[in-house]
């Protein structure tokens, strides 16, 4: 379970950090907020990667999907990615537990 949701959040960390510039661009966001915003988005994603072996490191991970998923309301298309990382992060923890009780 931990390598598959290690990896929905190292590939979610490389989606976030190619939205920072569609935020500025598209979105006319401020480039110094959303490079923080997205920064810290990226980097919680990697941390968070690295900290699976603990059990609050899902839970934060869950939290952190809803957030990308708000970000939408920013980049309307995080609205879709953050669903598609968010069913995969289900996806990875769901099918981790299947598969380590076996």
């Amino acid at each position: 379970m931990r390598r598959l949701c290690a990896m929905v959040l190292a590939c979610e960390a490389i989606v976030i950090a190619l939205a920072i510039p569609v935020a500025i661009a598209v979105a006319h966001a401020d480039a110094k907020a959303a490079g923080i915003a997205g920064g810290v988005a990226a980097v919680s994603c990697i941390l968070l990667a690295a900290l699976l072996r603990y059990r609050w490191a899902y839970a934060a991970g869950s939290v952190l999907q809803v957030l990308v998923i708000l970000s939408g309301f920013v980049i309307s298309t995080m609205f879709f990615l953050g669903a598609i990382f968010g069913a995969l992060w289900i996806t990875a923890i769901w099918l981790g537990r299947t598969v380590e009780s076996r």
